[in-house]
């Protein structure tokens, strides 16, 4: 599944939830809304950021289309007081600020897939899905699958592609993802990095060292990327990996946080041959990968709470925690669902 990319609307003012919402409506239109679809994405919106404004302290709304998925991600963060009640929030009539109380209940009710995350003194992180109708196929289809994944993608400041790109491909009990980091940024860098991207798509659970090398091979008309793959084995309870550059790689569980190394070196520009490495993937275990955007040594406690939260809403409070903001920054986070 191709990655998607987020444009970062920093909520400070009213104007820019409308610069927001008609984001949100360009990206409504491109994947072929209906009116009903589209009217109901401006309303979460609007809701999610008005919320921002009245309550946040640095909100931002994060907003990609899902091609493949047919529908709109919107992404709620802010490092605001929190909710001490998160079942009463969402409960029409309950109001914090002398509101009518309906615009989280509204933003559950209008979207396709819905979370939140609240604690008291630490922020909020809210996850809205809003999809055209007829478009669920794609979804269901991803409820079938044994892992789940989310993801953060956001441009370097300034620039409206990343060169950071990512891709995730899920097959019965293994999975693959991809991290690819184009130098600089901007559109030579996701030149490199959609040039690795393509050749993982294209056959994404080959060995890695055919994978890499072959991803060398493509950016050598480039001006190059830090790239990682990582393969996991459900069964076997184990990740492969491998990669040159600067992409990191962790496993964390409330037990474990476990690095997972890379060799030197930029791929289409100078690689070793491929070094292959394999980790254990302990039981409730996440894997998490994120290019140099992030800070490389952030501390697992903040996540803990987070753990059993949908995997796109521990990758938006990795970037709300640990953005470096001056360059792209991505970050995908995959587990493996808990039996029913």
């Amino acid at each position: 599944m191709p990655g998607w990319t987020h444009t970062a609307f920093p909520i400070g003012e009213p104007s820019r939830i409308g610069e927001a919402r008609r984001h949100a409506a360009a990206r409504s239109g491109e994947l072929s809304f209906g009116d009903v679809e589209a009217g109901q994405l401006a309303l979460v919106v609007n809701e999610l950021g008005t919320n921002l404004l009245k309550h946040a302290q640095g909100g931002h709304l994060l907003i990609a289309a899902r091609p493949e998925h047919g529908d709109v991600e919107v992404l709620s963060v802010d490092c605001g007081p929190g909710m001490a009640d998160i079942r009463r929030s969402l409960e029409d009539g309950y109001s914090t600020a002398g509101t009518k109380g309906t615009g989280l209940g509204a933003v559950k009710r209008l979207s396709r897939e819905f979370a939140l995350h609240s604690r008291p003194g630490e922020g909020t992180l809210c996850l809205a899905r809003v999809g055209r109708m007829g478009g669920r196929k794609a979804t269901d289809a991803a409820a079938a699958e044994e892992f789940e994944y989310g993801a953060v993608c956001v441009p370097a400041p300034g620039e409206r592609v990343s060169g950071d790109s990512w891709s995730v491909a899920v097959e019965g009990s293994n999975a693959a993802v991809l991290i690819a980091d184009g130098l600089g940024h901007g559109p030579d860098a996701a030149k490199a990095s959609l040039a690795a991207a393509a050749v993982f798509d294209a056959d994404p659970f080959a060995s890695l060292r055919d994978g890499i090398g072959r991803i060398h091979t493509a950016l050598q008309a480039t001006r190059g990327a830090a790239v990682c793959v990582a393969n996991v084995d459900a069964a076997a309870s184990s990740v492969r990996y491998a990669g040159a550059g600067n992409i990191v790689g962790r496993i964390v569980s409330g037990l474990v946080d476990r690095s997972l190394a890379t060799q030197h070196g930029t791929a289409g520009v100078q690689i070793r041959r491929t070094e292959e490495s394999t980790s254990e993937l302990p039981p409730h275990a996440l894997l998490v990968v994120h290019s140099d955007g992030l800070e490389t040594r952030w501390t697992t406690a903040p996540l803990l709470p987070l753990l059993q939260s949908h995997p796109a809403l521990l990758a938006a409070a990795l970037w709300r925690a640990h953005s470096r903001r001056r360059d792209d920054v991505s970050v995908v986070v995959l587990r493996r669902k808990e039996a029913a």
